[in-house]
């Protein structure tokens, strides 16, 4: 697995390796102000396009999944400027990269 750094939006660990059956947690911070609470996380699989797989709010506890297990990638983003995705039992197929990114408003 592997994140993308940005300019305003950093991701660590910026690579990351892990065994099959393993756990891994990507952060995602930000420098934009506190209006910006939407958090998208976005998975690109070798050679094909970007999907996004949740977002989250500050705001409240509801997260949105597009077609991914909850359970698989669970959200954490209790304040505006920062959050994680886990990746739980990885597998092979979770090998992709990782991106995050901010938005004032949520994507319907």
């Amino acid at each position: 697995m592997a994140a993308c750094l940005g300019k305003t939006v950093q991701q660590t660990p910026d690579k990351l390796i892990k065994n099959q059956d393993e756990s891994a947690v990507l952060n995602c911070t930000h420098k934009k102000d506190y209006s910006f609470n939407q958090m998208y996380w976005y998975q690109q699989r070798p050679g094909q396009t970007m999907t996004l797989i949740m977002f989250t709010s500050s705001l409240n506890s509801k997260h949105g999944y597009s077609d991914s297990d909850p359970n698989e990638f669970p959200v954490i983003k209790t304040v505006p400027e920062s959050g994680s995705l886990t990746v739980n039992n990885v597998e092979s197929d979770d090998s992709a990269v990782y991106f995050c990114s901010v938005s004032k408003h949520t994507v319907q």
